[in-house]
């Protein structure tokens, strides 16, 4: 089996979920930069990381890394790189995105053309042609230079791993499913405990503690870009990989999980999202405001993701609103709130400082992760209301 080095690119501030994560499917990290996390593995491990990861955005294949201040010498490095171990006569071959950190090359276009340039003339000279028809396989790639360190990927992924398939519609700022499902992994819930979500909108938190609780694979009914690629990963690789997923999933799990909105159109979207996942069966939800939330189950979790503002028309309903939040979860004195935002004056309107707070990067936008802590339930009991 070959092996290779795979870059999986995450949200800012999520580095040591990921890490935990690809550990956990049984492969070595190398390394962790900001907004990445490197791995060895070999053709499966491209296969199961697509599959299986969570948290990840995309998994590249390295090709190569070195340092460039000057169009020549980026030019010059990527013509050295193997090009030919990747990309076949007919391959179409393009550099999808770069991006430049702290760099003397910061202008992305630029980047991408010379790349693309340096690239022909090295497969030009291998495969003894004076153009590409490249009406074969895609190839993309992704660049990142980071104070003149380029690192080159090959992309496996395609559309990015957020998108499991199952979200067709949405609500007006839906949270990206691998970021709910980092949420989700930075507390100790489980199948076992209770979790509510008051402003599930389009119902990704939900839905992704469904998938974890019953063990589907969030890129289990999807393809990807290198599933084309039978020089590199034999589709048999795929296959295994797709019936190891199936194989593991249990959807026996007895769960509480809730999903709340005070939009009644957004829980019917809500319900169908949940049943294009396949996990209808194992999420509650209803139409509900946040200040009706009530249960009588105990060492309960929040996980929510409640409007932040952002809109000039909204400001003034945020505070209220926040205050509402922290009057309901004072109710519930064994429970653990757990809330991402960008709106600063969360603790004050909570009405108590966040135990832990975490920054990260939604997008372009900062949030935080705020979480306020319950009690722990007592060793191997089960907290759940009567249903």
């Amino acid at each position: 089996m070959r092996k290779f080095e795979l870059i999986a690119p995450c949200h800012f501030g999520l580095e040591a979920v990921l890490k935990k994560e690809i550990i956990d499917i049984g492969y070595d990290v190398i390394q962790v930069e900001d907004g990445r996390v490197t791995f060895l593995g070999d053709e499966e491990a491209v296969c199961r990381a697509n599959i299986c990861l969570r948290t990840a955005e995309r998994i590249l294949i390295k090709v190569g890394r070195f340092h460039a201040e000057t169009f020549e010498e980026l030019f010059e490095n990527t013509k050295a790189l193997p090009w030919e171990e990747y990309i076949p006569t007919d391959g179409k071959f393009w550099v999808a995105k770069a991006a430049s950190v702290k760099s003397k090359l910061f202008s992305p276009s630029d980047i991408q053309s010379i790349m693309k340039k340096a690239m022909v003339e090295r497969l030009k000279q291998i495969y003894h042609v004076s153009w590409f028809k490249e009406d074969g396989d895609s190839f993309p790639i992704r660049v990142f230079l980071m104070k003149d360190e380029v690192t080159v990927g090959l992309d496996t992924t395609g559309e990015s791993l957020h998108k499991r398939g199952y979200r067709r519609l949405t609500a007006k700022a839906p949270i990206a499913e691998n970021l709910a499902a980092s949420l989700i992994m930075l507390t100790p819930w489980n199948k076992d405990r209770i979790l509510a979500d008051p402003f599930c909108g389009s119902g990704t938190i939900p839905i992704e503690a469904a998938m974890m609780a019953a063990n589907i694979a969030p890129g289990m009914k999807r393809g990807f870009t290198a599933l084309k690629w039978n020089h590199i990963i034999e589709r048999r690789t795929w296959d295994d990989s797709y019936d190891e997923a199936r194989s593991l999933v249990d959807m026996s799990v007895k769960t509480e999980i809730l999903g709340m909105d005070i939009d009644e159109e957004m829980i019917k979207v809500s319900m169908q999202n949940a049943r294009f996942a396949g996990v209808d069966k194992l999420i509650h939800f209803e139409t509900q405001s946040v200040d009706k939330f009530k249960h009588d189950g105990k060492y309960g979790f929040i996980i929510t993701n409640p409007p932040y503002g952002e809109r000039l028309e909204e400001k003034a309903a945020i505070p209220p609103l926040y205050k509402k939040i922290g009057e309901r979860f004072k109710l519930l004195d064994t429970w653990s709130l757990y809330l991402i935002t960008s709106y600063e004056g969360t603790e004050k309107e909570i009405g108590r400082k966040a135990d832990k707070n975490r920054k990260i990067y939604n997008g372009m936008m900062k949030t935080y992760y705020y979480q306020f802590l319950g009690p722990r339930p007592p060793k191997n009991i089960i907290q759940r209301s009567k249903l």
